[in-house]
């Protein structure tokens, strides 16, 4: 009765239907016996049976059953183990060819004016494809090159971390000769450096810089948790007393004084490390610039001016 009610009743067919019904299964469009039968105006059972009788006309590449995962994924109702729960074959697919094929067994006026339409579908749904292939393309080829550009940074990203490493080793073990680091146009690099170094204080961090701002503070915030920060910089610096107020309430304690005898830039990290940088904190990577490990001895005397 079902078979029968689906059908006779009336179907619009007009090309959004016929590629509305139109599914890729297995890699190629097909359309299911259910569909063609509406379109054709037959019972599904009449038409399963003509193929039936003309079988040898449908080679496994134009007509195949689906499996019930395939129904499941095409949002096909499938037979259920409770009674009265439809359906009670699994429907049979028809590609292209298999389609075209149908007309010639049908016999029916409907059947060719219907295939005619179909094919016309099928052949508009190819243009279209072809006509946003490149578009594809150029996508799959943008998602690639992005994806190559993140897999190239993380690698530089571990490149830098062991350099630095290096460089650290180095400098604790006194191998690591003056005005060694340098950068040019390279600012992640340097800035991952100086944070890098920054984070060595478990303490206290002193920064002698005479020209200090916002970004100075950017790269002090990278320090740990323990260590209060103390800049000593000139009268006139553009840190405001509101950006200190915000630095200390996420990344308590900084300190910032002045002092106008201070040419040269250094950084003292917990008391017992001196480095000296040859640009200022802001200014890294902008042009040549090193930075050296000296000897602690220079410590008491850098503190007692400030």
């Amino acid at each position: 009765m079902q078979a029968a009610k689906f059908a006779t009743e009336k179907f619009d067919r007009n090309d959004d239907f016929i590629k509305s019904r139109i599914f890729t299964i297995r890699g190629v469009q097909v359309m299911l016996d259910r569909d063609l039968a509406a379109l054709y105006g037959v019972e599904v059972k009449y038409l399963n049976r003509q193929v039936k009788r003309n079988i040898e006309r449908f080679p496994a590449d134009f007509m195949f059953p689906l499996s019930k995962e395939e129904c499941l994924r095409c949002q096909i109702v499938t037979l259920n183990e409770g009674r009265g729960q439809h359906l009670k074959y699994m429907p049979y697919a028809f590609t292209e060819n298999g389609i075209a094929m149908l007309s010639g067994i049908l016999r029916s006026h409907t059947a060719i004016e219907i295939n005619i339409k179909i094919m016309r579908v099928f052949n508009a749904m190819r243009r279209m494809l072809s006509s946003i292939a490149p578009i594809l393309a150029r996508i799959a080829e943008t998602e690639r090159r992005q994806l190559e550009d993140r897999t190239k940074q993380q690698s530089d990203q571990q490149r830098n971390e062991e350099r630095f490493d290096t460089i650290f080793k180095a400098m604790d073990g006194g191998d690591f000769p003056p005005q060694k680091v340098f950068f040019e146009g390279k600012h992640y690099d340097a800035y991952s450096f100086a944070k890098k170094l920054i984070r060595k204080a478990t303490k206290s961090i002193v920064l002698v810089d005479g020209y200090c701002d916002d970004v100075t503070l950017d790269v002090l915030a990278a320090k740990r948790g323990g260590a209060n920060v103390t800049i000593a910089t000139v009268a006139k610096t553009p840190i405001t007393k509101t950006a200190i107020e915000k630095f200390n309430k996420q990344n308590p304690t900084l300190t910032v004084k002045t002092t106008g005898v201070f040419h040269d830039r250094f950084l003292i990290l917990d008391g017992k490390e001196l480095y000296h940088f040859g640009a200022s904190l802001k200014n890294l990577g902008r042009r040549y610039c090193s930075v050296s490990k000296m000897d602690e001895m220079f410590i008491p005397s850098i503190m007692e001016r400030i």
